[in-house]
């Protein structure tokens, strides 16, 4: 084995090496041997075949390729420990000649962290203020929410619902036919064509009316796109919203414990304020850990990026199969964002998941944080709390080794990025022993 190239890059090492004949030419016997007790070769009884039968019966590549598959990683295998190369993954193999035979394998490496001074890095959360037409809007959807639709007899009117009978086709073919589909007239909605709500308008019930729309161009179904459509809708009930008046009753019917109007106006100014309290502590962690690493120097090989792109893309195809009531349905929103686009679109993400990642774990080496088996106890309580009669088969699933080490990472992350927040605030305690001993 001679190493005719070595290079290392972007967190990959690149090695070209070649095989001696000899070596090459010993795995080929071992294959031969091999192969010849395994494959029918007409005229002969298994195992008696000479070699140069064998490579006509197979072909002379098909020996080599068993050959390599076993010579190659052995060979990689050997050069690795021969240059003291540390890696994170299998290496990829790809023969670029076979006479003499000529490998290039390529390494991911360990990722380095040149990690900032981050307790160089100061910033506090935005202050949470709530608007007093918070609550009212939420009021307004509650009563949205309970609202009833009765019938009416006059015309239809932006957000009525319009119960309609409706046939269309496009080029001669159908395109949507239903009866008595309660639609919503709600203005400027593309569905199923810009501007079908605006010419429902002023219809009453029994009236009929024909009328042509374009479909958008982006239309999902790439052949109908930009096409026009003819429909012909009959209206058979007009329907239109009548909210519950805002008193102490329909307070009292959003929850058992509402009081009157007055504690459903407190409880939701309270939830409001808890969730954009929330939302400040997670968009505060997010800007604190993207200064972070945009301070750091990070390396890392491509591999731990595609990684996260696969899982990503996985959890993606499976919350589409679990939402999908058929293959059929499935494929058709697959069609929308095939897997190559998922792909591009979740890459920068997945670099962004890697980046922190890296950071975060030298935080919480350098910080010495830690998780102990009580608080991964707690955690699994924690998250079993409310399974009812399945808390003792999620308890038995969440307490296996694999998952306590999943969430032995989670609490270290929390620990971490509580730590960091605690830095960036000037809540730490080291930060304060710091001013006391000055």
């Amino acid at each position: 084995m001679k190493l005719l190239n070595k290079k290392i890059e972007n967190s990959q090492a690149f090695l070209t090496i070649q095989l001696e004949s000899a070596e090459v030419e010993e795995e080929l016997k071992k294959s031969y041997k091999r192969l010849v007790e395994e494959v029918n070769i007409p005229g002969f009884r298994k195992g008696r075949a000479p070699r140069s039968v064998l490579e006509q019966h197979i072909g002379k590549q098909g020996l080599l390729d068993d050959a390599l598959d076993r010579l190659l990683s052995r060979a990689c295998a050997d050069a690795i420990q021969e240059h003291k190369i540390k890696l994170i993954a299998e290496p990829d193999i790809k023969v670029t000649q076979t006479d003499p035979v000529v490998f290039e394998a390529t390494i991911p490496l360990p990722p380095t962290v040149n990690l900032a001074d981050y307790h160089r890095i100061k910033m506090k959360p935005e202050l949470v203020k709530l608007k007093k037409d918070d609550v009212s809007a939420v009021i307004e959807k509650l009563r949205r929410n309970n609202a009833t639709w009765d019938p009416v007899d006059r015309p239809l009117k932006a957000n009525d619902i319009a119960v309609i009978d409706v046939g269309s086709s496009i080029d001669g073919k159908p395109f949507i036919t239903e009866e008595n589909a309660h639609y919503q007239v709600s203005l400027g909605t593309p569905f199923p064509a810009p501007g079908f709500a605006e010419k429902l308008l002023k219809m009453k019930r029994d009236e009929e009316k024909e009328f042509k729309l374009k479909l958008k161009e982006n239309y999902p179904n790439s052949e109908l796109a930009g096409k026009e459509a003819l429909f012909k809708v009959k209206v058979i009930e007009v329907k239109e919203e009548n909210m519950p008046e805002l008193n102490d009753d329909f307070a009292k019917s959003i929850a058992p414990v509402i009081k009157d109007l007055d504690s459903l106006k407190k409880q939701i100014a309270k939830d409001l304020k808890n969730n954009d309290e929330e939302k400040s502590r997670m968009d505060f962690e997010e800007k604190l850990i993207d200064a972070l690493v945009e301070k750091s120097e990070l390396e890392f090989p491509p591999i731990m990026v595609d990684a996260e792109v696969n899982h990503m893309v996985n959890q993606h195809l499976e919350r589409l199969r679990m939402t999908s009531g058929s293959k059929e349905e499935y494929d058709k929103r697959l069609e929308v964002m095939p897997e190559e686009e998922l792909r591009s679109k979740y890459r920068p993400i997945a670099t962004k998941r890697v980046s922190r990642s890296l950071v975060l774990n030298q935080v919480a080496e350098a910080e010495k944080i830690e998780v102990s088996a009580t608080e991964i106890d707690d955690e699994i309580e924690r998250m079993t709390k409310n399974a009812g009669d399945k808390k003792e088969e999620q308890h038995k699933i969440l307490n296996t080794p694999r998952n306590r080490e999943s969430i032995n990472t989670m609490l270290t992350m929390q620990k971490t990025i509580q730590r960091l927040t605690e830095i960036a605030k000037g809540t730490s305690r080291k930060n304060k022993t710091k001013k006391e001993a000055k």
